[in-house]
């Protein structure tokens, strides 16, 4: 809350980061700040000072900032105030791949290692701290770091076992769509929870201690403090004083941990790219409208809706857009994130989403986790060979089909799958046609609405139509 006497602007506050006594994030004429209290002042010159700041920006590891006007701080009494790089879009841990989510668990791991180097440490270890950029992950909490005391333990040991290890040994061990877990758990998954869904095997090796034995040690201190007994270490190993090397080997065991947990390409992504109709001479007139229909559209970022393993994803990063590919298959999205080079992950994110059912607002008073379309729109929105799953695979009315459009981007590239497409004959095979609007003039009335189409084209050989789109002013 601002003091007595304080003006500040609604809004100006990230409503996100009430939590952190550190600091807050502020915007000031639509440029963001972050501003440092006194309380952090002593950690924060450590930071700077012990070079620890400087070698993980210049390794992009930790996203740069500038420092600024103490002025700019909408509250009086800030000891620093900074200007970090904004990156083009915000995702959220239960958006992402294993593989990204493991990343992001080694990255983490990695900036704790250089911290005890010079006696400091992250006193959070939380995956909402790490965004992915240029395709790397990449901490963007720079008031994680403290100075250490190494003869006690790491603070923050159980918030990286319920944010990343816990998830990442269900994804491996039981199912890709156990990442989804963290939307209802925003804290990180419980160790107890995800100890008993976990398979009798994973208590050999490094899974033992770091989840298993520490999810008995929470359940032992949460009993004592019920029955009011003594209460135990709520981690194994806590009872012995800790030090430099003792740090280091922790470290060295969830490192080796994570890394050993992987997932194998098996039978269950053979189907994943998907079926189309088109013969050869479609995908190419297909290709080269939707390239054309990019470069008219213009803008620097893309969404790429239903992307599946990305083919027009590539085509719209190599006009030199940011594009965010997403799909609602977590084995989707991982293979996609995986066969990316590294030149172009720096211009793709494949992220999970479902669009029928979208991230939500969530957290304390739904702002500490921005919904889908708060993070929008997008100058250019791609939906290929998409609204037919959600007219008729899922029962959304055209109208409604076109008004969630209009708020996920300016323009849109869009195409349009009649009933007589064999894939749209597939989706009817298994139910009762109730379908009787689905038409190409039903769905020039219901975007007409939301959208001034700026240019249309059949596909050849084929009876699909890609438009190119604008959104019509509010």
């Amino acid at each position: 809350m601002a003091p007595s006497g304080a003006s500040v602007e609604p809004g100006m506050i990230d409503p996100a980061s009430f939590r952190d006594p550190s600091g807050y994030v502020f915007r000031r004429d639509g440029v963001l700040y972050r501003a440092i209290q006194p309380s952090a002042a002593t950690d924060w010159a450590a930071f700077e000072e012990r070079g620890l700041a400087a070698a993980l920006i210049g390794e992009g590891l930790l996203v740069s900032h500038a420092p600024v006007a103490l002025e700019l701080a909408p509250l009086p009494g800030a000891a620093v105030v900074i200007r970090p790089r904004e990156l083009p879009l915000i995702s959220y841990p239960y958006e992402w791949a294993f593989s990204q989510l493991r990343e992001a668990a080694l990255l983490t791991l990695e900036a704790q290692r250089r911290a005890l180097a010079v006696g400091m440490w992250l006193r959070d270890a939380s995956a909402y701290n790490v965004q992915f950029d240029r395709g790397r992950p990449i901490l963007i909490d720079s008031l994680s770091f403290e100075v250490a005391d190494l003869s006690a333990p790491w603070p923050a040991y159980r918030q990286f076992c319920k944010h990343f290890l816990a998830p990442l040994a269900l994804m491996a061990h039981r199912d890709l769509r156990c990442g989804l877990m963290l939307r209802d758990f925003i804290d990180g998954l419980p160790l107890d929870l995800a100890a008993g869904l976990l398979p009798g095997r994973t208590r050999l090796g490094g899974l033992l201690p770091h989840l298993h034995l520490h999810a008995n040690a929470d359940r032992r201190a949460q009993h004592a403090q019920i029955s009011g007994a003594a209460a135990e270490p709520t981690a194994p190993g806590r009872a012995r004083p800790m030090s430099a090397t003792r740090h280091m080997a922790l470290l060295d065991s969830l490192r080796r941990t994570v890394e050993g947990l992987h997932l194998e390409p098996g039978s269950h992504w053979l189907s994943y790219t998907r079926q189309t109709s088109y013969t050869e001479a479609a995908a190419a007139s297909k290709h080269q409208i939707v390239e054309r229909m990019l470069a008219a559209a213009g803008g620097t970022v893309v969404w790429d809706l239903g992307a599946n393993v990305g083919t027009y994803s590539d085509l719209a990063a190599g006009s030199g857009r940011q594009v965010i590919a997403f799909d609602q298959d977590p084995s989707v999205v991982e293979l996609h994130w995986r066969n990316l080079s590294a030149d172009a992950r720096a211009s793709v994110l494949p992220l999970v989403m479902d669009l029928t059912n979208p991230s939500p607002a969530l957290g304390w008073a739904h702002q500490e986790r921005r919904s889908l379309l708060q993070r929008g729109p997008a100058d250019v929105a791609l939906a290929l060979a998409l609204v037919h799953h959600l007219v008729i695979g899922n029962n959304v009315p055209l109208p409604r089909v076109a008004d969630l459009m209009a708020q996920v981007g300016h323009r849109m590239v869009i195409e349009f799958v009649p009933r007589e497409d064999p894939m749209v004959q597939q989706l009817l095979a298994s139910r009762r046609d109730i379908f009787t609007d689905y038409a190409i003039e039903a769905f020039r009335a219901a975007f007409g609405e939301r959208f001034v189409t700026l240019d249309e084209a059949p596909v050849t050989d084929s009876l699909r139509t890609v438009f190119l789109m604008e959104r019509r002013p509010d």
